[in-house]
């Protein structure tokens, strides 16, 4: 990964660099959570995008839609490869890998895949109870969202929940919770239509804190009328790098928080 960003693509960055954003809703400073891009890569914009994840220092995609899949994706080509393609009764969703297993939801299923994270061979389907959103991990348990204000936390073992969280910000619960990355002891959480990351603390549900990624939204939309909204969260803990892209953008943003 560290090679990799060294890989500027210099005249994607100064083009989308260019484009101004438009006005957006303000958000009190104090919540705001800064942020630079370091890099950008492109991204293939026929990826529906639902989850995004690093493990081992590689980037693995899911997406939904119509002929879902999950990917290794090279970050710096946007080319996928070792791609499972799941059946067409089923909307794949978020993604996440612990303990050299991937752990795929779909939507409205009510059902999950484990598979090989070697192999990508289907280990294991697992039963859902909610909708499935998005998924990441503490190091211990699995979290999900539903797309409602709920974090739901997983135990690895028999994947039942084993608790769960109302997420609130100023007493006002923040519903819509889609894609999750776990980064340095805090949940971080798109808020589908909005261009927001939450900050959420995962023992109490409160939002700490927020980041507005318009400005990259504006920047992707500029390149590919035809994108949808943001969806897609990584964290690569080596360079510290977080990596956010949306359904069906042009670009792969690695942006360092400030």
């Amino acid at each position: 990964m560290n090679t990799l960003r060294n890989r500027l693509f210099f005249l994607f960055f100064i083009f989308l660099a260019s484009c101004t954003p438009k006005k957006k809703t303000e958000v009190p400073q104090e919540n705001l959570i800064p942020y630079t891009v370091v890099q950008v890569f492109p991204h293939d914009t026929k990826a529906f995008t639902q989850g995004l994840t690093v493990y081992q220092g590689r980037l693995f995609e899911s997406t939904g839609q119509d002929n879902s899949w999950i990917a290794e994706v090279d970050i710096a080509t946007g080319i996928q490869s070792k791609k499972v393609t799941l059946d067409k009764q089923y909307f794949g969703e978020g993604i996440t890998i612990i303990n050299n297993k991937i752990y795929q939801l779909t939507w409205q299923n009510h059902v999950g895949f484990v598979y090989d994270f070697k192999t990508f061979g289907k280990i294991a389907d697992f039963k859902n109870e909610h909708e499935g959103w998005g998924i990441t991990h503490n190091g211990s348990n699995l979290i999900m969202s539903d797309g409602t204000s709920k974090l739901y936390f997983l135990d690895t073992a028999n994947l039942t929940i084993v608790k769960s969280v109302s997420v609130k910000e100023n007493e006002i619960e923040q519903g819509d919770l889609n894609e999750l990355e776990f980064i340095d002891g805090h949940v971080y959480a798109n808020q589908w239509k909005t261009n927001y990351l939450l900050k959420i603390d995962p023992a109490t549900g409160n939002v700490v804190g927020r980041m507005d990624l318009t400005p990259l939204y504006e920047k992707a939309l500029a390149v590919n009328p035809n994108i949808d909204v943001l969806n897609g969260i990584a964290y690569e803990s080596k360079s510290k790098l977080l990596l956010v892209t949306g359904k069906n953008w042009p670009a792969l943003f690695a942006i360092r928080l400030k």
